[in-house]
């Protein structure tokens, strides 16, 4: 009975002590020399493996696609379903655990922690792996899932709009709450005790003023059973501090920010109050700091990647247009739009790694005012610790600084008369978002884009062809291929080998499909409602690309740690667990299953 069988290494840490035991009767070990087949492709097997020593690869054909190690284990689908998904093969001397089908299966049934790994798709996985980690480190991730109404709300208190300033202090000071609903006729609007101190210290306003004169009809809400993640987002990006609840269609209360103070550290909601008094440049080094500290606190905090991603996409979009206001003259301001794009533009960017921003403009302004801004705005983002872009995808590039006209003749250029850098300027520019100004020129942009390409699969498929640029990376990591993106033979560059296909990939179809959508997650529901995506792939994608996000933010932050830049994006497969591992085999899974996808819809074998 092999007493050394590790029982805390997932999955077997979710059984009970005397489920363990009971495995542990039934354990038996085998061994495999260099190049034997321990388990065939399409074959059922009897036992499930456990990796004690040497390496086993898992081969599609002649293609290794990982590389087994120590406490890995395999292969659950030919245990479960019957049939071997790969070829499992001893590349050297190896030693397995073997554990019988027949003590899995009772377990299974048993345990329905331990059943969600043999049967879970990569969603799932991350599900679970994200509650039980998530249950030894603070609970934030579950207070944040919680939904709006378990929390405490202040009620929902009206005051006719005829009512004077007076009477709606002496409300407030009654029922207890600082937030009054305002009926006035067919609209609602909103009064707090501080529009109240304003109106009559600051600007003096007679006592007998109606409420109607100082509330505020633009209410921002969110519904009684969205997630506080979600209220909390809608607070940093409306700059308020507090929101109106909403049940059935009525307004029940109120929920303010110190409701969920202390909940996230840092309080990212007051980081735009920063923003919005800052008067120079100067004043905006400090918020700016926070927002990066910011993201490191959240991630100890272990809240999920893409909320920490939203947030920070929010304040980072606060921090842009304050810099706009504070430097751009009149000209621009008049006739400008300043976007966002890349990663920023997605609202999938965490730690800061390079600027892609841009302008628009309506019409030309004088090229002093234009060159003085474009100088001055990307020396303000270095100086908050945005790099400069390494392809010049920033406002300083005339490229990227220019009139609507010429713009979208610039477009039309790469999409006809496409060099080596085309598909990128492309993507880059697909995912641009209008930070502030006016807005429409970016719609107006895109959709002159969209026009040239929609239905013209010669250009669709080399704009597809761009998700071959990096050779498929395997957890397996052999030398040769990893030597093609640039790194050593133990790494994963998780953004080229995983991130980029899937985002790529999916705003290829959304071009196609004229999904208008920004946002990878948005888009790929998009997709699925249009039917040119399963629903289970979609749901696999999504779970793929916020684990790759969720890798890649650890990796930045050690990187952010050491002053080792270079490798921010850099994973080594040694410092993962025996459990990251497998999600990482299967996210690599699903970025190569729908690379076939596409190399199949585009015909890219033909070019």
């Amino acid at each position: 009975m092999p007493q050394a069988f590790d029982a805390q290494n997932p999955p077997f840490d979710r059984l009970t002590h005397a489920e363990i035991n009971e495995l542990r009767s039934t354990i038996d070990i085998g061994y495999w020399g260099p190049g034997e087949v321990i388990v065939a492709r399409g074959e059922a097997s009897p036992f499930l493996h456990v990796v004690i020593k040497g390496s086993v690869e898992e081969r599609d054909g002649d293609e290794v696609e990982h590389v087994l190690r120590a406490k890995d284990s395999f292969d659950a689908r030919a245990l479960v379903h019957g049939a071997a998904g790969s070829t499992f093969l001893a590349a050297e001397e190896t030693l397995c655990y073997l554990l019988p089908k027949d003590i899995i299966v009772r377990l299974i049934k048993r345990n329905t922690g331990f059943a969600a790994f043999f049967y879970s798709e990569l969603s799932r996985k991350l599900t679970d792996y994200a509650e039980q980690h998530d249950d030894n480190t603070g609970g934030v991730n579950r207070v944040l899932r919680a939904r709006v109404k378990e929390t405490r709300l202040h009620d929902a208190v009206f005051i006719d709009a005829g009512a004077t300033i007076t009477q709606a202090a002496q409300m407030m000071e009654e029922r207890h709450n600082n937030t009054l609903f305002v009926n006035d006729g067919t609209r609602t609007g909103i009064i707090t005790g501080t529009n109240l101190a304003r109106s009559a210290v600051l600007l003096a306003m007679p006592l007998d003023t109606k409420v109607r004169d100082v509330a505020h009809f633009e209410i921002f809400s969110t519904n009684a059973d969205d997630f506080i993640f979600e209220a909390l987002i809608k607070m940093t990006r409306h700059r308020v501090r507090r929101l109106a609840v909403v049940s059935q269609g009525a307004y029940i209360g109120t929920l303010e920010d110190v409701d969920i103070l202390g909940l996230v550290a840092g309080n990212s909601q007051l980081i735009p109050g920063r923003i919005d008094r800052a008067r120079t440049i100067e004043d905006l080094e400090l918020p700016a700091r926070d927002i990066q500290h910011q993201v490191e606190r959240l991630h100890r905090q272990k809240v999920q990647v893409e909320v920490i991603a939203e947030i920070t996409s929010d304040l980072n979009r606060a921090l842009f247009a304050k810099v706009f206001d504070l430097i751009a003259p009149p000209s621009i301001k008049e006739a400008g739009c300043l976007m966002v794009m890349g990663s920023e533009g997605r609202g999938e960017q965490t730690v800061r790694t390079d600027q892609d921003n841009g302008l628009l403009l309506a019409s030309p302004v004088p090229q002093t005012d234009l060159d003085r801004f474009r100088d001055e705005f990307t020396s303000a983002l270095q100086r908050f610790g945005f790099p400069p872009c390494p392809g010049n995808i920033m406002v300083r590039n005339p490229v990227w600084s220019q009139t609507i006209d010429g713009f979208i003749r610039q477009i039309k250029s790469w999409v006809m008369t496409p060099d080596e850098y085309s598909a990128m300027y492309l993507g880059v520019f697909f995912d641009a978002v209008a930070v502030t100004g006016r807005g429409e020129l970016v719609d107006q942009a895109k959709a002159a884009m969209s026009n040239m390409m929609q239905g013209e699969s010669a250009y669709l498929a080399r704009f597809a062809k761009a998700i071959d640029q990096f050779e498929d990376a395997s957890a397996g990591v052999l030398s040769a291929i990893m030597a093609t993106v640039g790194v050593g033979s133990d790494v994963i560059h998780i953004k080229k080998s995983g991130t980029f296909p899937l985002v790529h990939g999916v705003r290829v179809m959304a071009i196609e499909k004229g999904v208008s959508a920004t946002s990878t997650a948005e888009r790929l529901n998009q997709l699925a409602q249009l039917g040119a995506l399963s629903q289970d792939l979609t749901d696999e994608m999504h779970s793929a690309l916020n684990y790759f996000m969720e890798v890649r933010l650890k990796s930045q932050i050690e990187a952010m740690r050491t002053g080792r830049h270079e490798e921010e994006a850099i994973v080594r497969l040694g410092e993962l667990s025996a459990t990251e591992r497998d999600l990482l085999r299967d996210a690599l899974k699903v970025v190569k299953r729908f690379k076939e996808i596409l190399r199949t819809r585009y015909h890219l074998g033909m070019l």
